[in-house]
């Protein structure tokens, strides 16, 4: 919580109303055909992967995004009419960006603390 309080999070969330999208995303863990329950294998890392190529494509389109998980996040299953083998991942806010925003400074690790060259 102390790492999160310069970015002020909390419980006030206006850019979910304001936002044109909310783009909410699943996982599929499992697939049922007939009497067969079929595992997903991988099935996080997949929509993870995924979900980076749509932030991609979305910001090369000219838009943002914001990654949102609110907790907890079953409720989306029941509004958005979603069967009991899907779980939320997360909700992907898209819009364009608002006029004057601010990116916060974050800084990052240096690559050499990151990564190593062989």
């Amino acid at each position: 919580l102390q790492a999160l309080e310069p970015f002020a999070t909390n419980e006030h969330k206006p850019f979910l109303e304001t936002a044109p999208w909310l783009i909410a995303i699943f996982v599929q863990k499992y697939s049922i055909s007939g009497s067969e329950k079929r595992t997903h294998y991988y099935a996080n890392e997949s929509v993870g992967i995924a979900t980076g190529m749509l932030i991609s494509a979305l910001h090369h389109a000219g838009l943002v995004s914001l990654t949102h998980t609110p907790s907890p996040m079953k409720f989306l299953n029941a509004i958005l009419e979603r069967p009991d083998n899907e779980k939320p991942f997360l909700l992907l806010v898209t819009g364009y960006p608002a006029d004057n925003v601010k990116v916060p400074d974050i800084n990052r690790k240096p690559f050499n603390e990151i990564a190593k060259i062989v």
